[in-house]
């Protein structure tokens, strides 16, 4: 595992003082995963700063709108309260693009009272992995993130296409698993890894995808709390090194046409914390009834959780036969067809890996919420459906089919609400209907393609 040690504001201090850091970063994952913060000169980040932001700065859709009414302000106050920002030292990481010495801190968001903030995205993790903890058990996760890369384009109303790279060509065919459509890229990639290096980000390998310009990065397993700060850190990072390199990357479930979706795909175990052993196996090296109640949990909730899993009305165009993202929570073992797959592996590294999680979910609340699901499931003690040993996309739909089936799904599940908390659901559902009308209000190139002359 790759967890980093916790770290004193003094040790920070010192930290700080050896890399020669003259400017701060003070980021805080909102809703969306977007870094919101303030940059402060060296000298003005002190232990007992004070530094403070709007409450609803973490709880703002993707395009900046808020609700005008409703349920939202009866977690958020009208009148704006300030939220009270703790960086956390074991965050610290410098920015290797920055030109002076520059280094970035997560924070953590706090109310006057010294509560956390209950919709907060960091804090959301944090309390399902107490809920973990209260049971003896540390959750062990390892995101698989695919993206693609994609020529600069500055009008929405152009599709996208793949970048050109160093052959002068950009891609005409998929070039699954190719390594020399992985070396077009040489240069790009060498900045990437140089800075997640440099970054102390744990990543591990890196492929081509199916799609034209999709690859795919994996993060060694570790906490989920530290790994989606490595999540959240990798994006940035990756969206500036592409910059960097005259192209863009992009983290959304479908950005091309008949091309395959982006996945986050979630690999994730239970470590007793008494012994160190893997809860998923029994001595005799067969599974435990836990690892099949895990599994029952992720049937019985995933379709509740899919607003949080796919947030985005176009998070519903990756899940669609045959294109290498589930439709249903069927399971299996070393089936790539079903929504929840068990890779082959020795009992000491059984796990359990979430095949419906998007790419451009949250990394702190899709981990929240498949753990959520799997938490729930060993509560309960629920049983999965028998295990799928054929092509899963020859069985019906389960999932929901648009964002606003999901989050009706969501509002209705009132368990999960109780382990990801009452006011997280409330507000995250909120902005969520918000996104959801401004798009309907959208008139697409389908509809006056085929219907302007035609009905």
């Amino acid at each position: 595992m790759t967890d980093r040690l916790p770290m004193t504001f003094n040790q920070l201090e010192q930290w700080l003082d050896d890399k020669g850091v003259t400017e701060i970063e003070c980021l805080v994952p909102d809703l969306t995963g977007v870094a919101r913060g303030k940059i402060l000169p060296r000298e003005k980040f002190t232990e007992d700063r004070g530094m403070r932001l709007p409450e609803a700065v973490v709880a703002m859709g993707v395009t900046g709108v808020f609700p005008s009414e409703g349920p939202y302000f009866d977690v958020i106050s009208p009148t704006d309260h300030d939220m009270h920002l703790r960086p956390d030292p074991s965050t610290v990481r410098i920015v290797p693009w920055a030109t002076d010495p520059t280094a970035q801190v997560i924070h953590d968001c706090y109310d006057r009272a010294g509560n956390l903030i209950p919709y907060a995205p960091r804090s959301v993790l944090r309390r399902v992995c107490e809920l973990y903890a209260a049971e003896g058990l540390d959750p062990v996760v390892a995101p698989e993130i695919e993206f693609y890369l994609v020529a600069r384009n500055a009008d929405p109303d152009v599709p996208l296409k793949p970048p050109i790279g160093r052959s002068g060509r950009s891609e005409t065919s998929r070039q699954a698993y190719s390594i020399d459509a992985v070396n077009e890229f040489d240069p790009l990639f060498e900045d990437v890894y140089d800075w997640c290096n440099r970054m102390e980000l744990n990543v591990d390998t890196l492929i081509h995808e199916i799609g034209a310009g999709q690859m795919e990065i994996n993060f060694f397993h570790a906490h989920p709390l530290g790994l989606a700060d490595e999540v959240f850190l990798f994006k940035r990072t990756l969206r500036e090194a592409a910059l960097r390199h005259d192209m863009y990357a992009t983290f959304m479930a479908k950005p091309i046409a008949g091309e395959p979706g982006s996945a986050m795909h979630v690999h994730q175990s239970l470590v007793r914390r008494s012994d160190g052993r893997n809860l998923f196996s029994k001595e005799d090296g067969s599974t435990s009834p836990e690892f099949h109640w895990f599994i029952g949990g992720l049937q019985r909730y995933i379709p509740a959780c899919m607003a949080l899993f796919a947030p985005y009305v176009n998070s519903y165009r990756r899940l669609a036969r045959y294109t290498a993202a589930p439709i249903n929570i069927q399971w299996g073992t070393d089936n790539r067809t079903v929504g929840i797959r068990s890779p082959v592996a020795p009992p000491a590294a059984r796990r359990i890996e979430n095949r419906v999680i998007g790419a451009d979910a949250n990394p702190y609340v899709a981990l929240a919420a498949t753990l959520a699901c799997g938490y729930l499931g060993l509560k309960h003690r629920i049983d999965p459906s028998p295990e799928c040993k054929g092509d899963a996309y020859l069985a019906d739909y389960q999932l929901p089919r648009s964002l606003g089936e999901a989050l009706a799904l969501l509002r209705g599940e009132r368990e999960l609400a109780g382990v990801l908390g009452e006011n997280f659901v409330t507000v995250y559902s909120e902005i969520k209907e918000v996104e959801y009308a401004e798009f309907m209000k959208v008139i697409s190139p389908w509809e006056r393609e085929h219907l302007l002359l035609h009905v």
